[in-house]
């Protein structure tokens, strides 16, 4: 049986092959470094006072650290690994090719 069989299950799409795939596989990659980073940094933060903490304030922070990972990672201000992961999916790729 496969995923696509079960009624209402839709099958994510296929990451995109190619420099394209790699430079977005990379991006990524480097976001999630980013983001457990900032979780991490975070942690100790207090989140106590009039509008702070709670299940919500958990949930929240996570979300914005996510998407402030994100934006570091877009805009080329993170830390610098990207370059070296999209480089690492090319060679193997060719690697994997001939």
């Amino acid at each position: 049986m496969e995923i696509a069989d079960i009624p209402g299950i839709r099958q994510p799409p296929l990451p995109q092959a190619g420099p394209a795939g790699a430079a977005e596989a990379a991006r990524k990659f480097e976001a999630l470094l980013l983001s457990q980073a900032l979780n991490s940094m975070f942690e100790g933060v207090s989140t106590e006072g009039l509008f702070g903490g709670g299940y919500a304030e958990e949930v929240f922070r996570s979300m914005m650290l996510e998407a402030v990972a994100d934006g570091m990672a877009s805009s080329g201000g993170g830390l610098g690994i990207a370059g070296h992961v999209r480089a690492q999916i090319a060679q193997y790729g060719q690697a994997q090719e001939g």
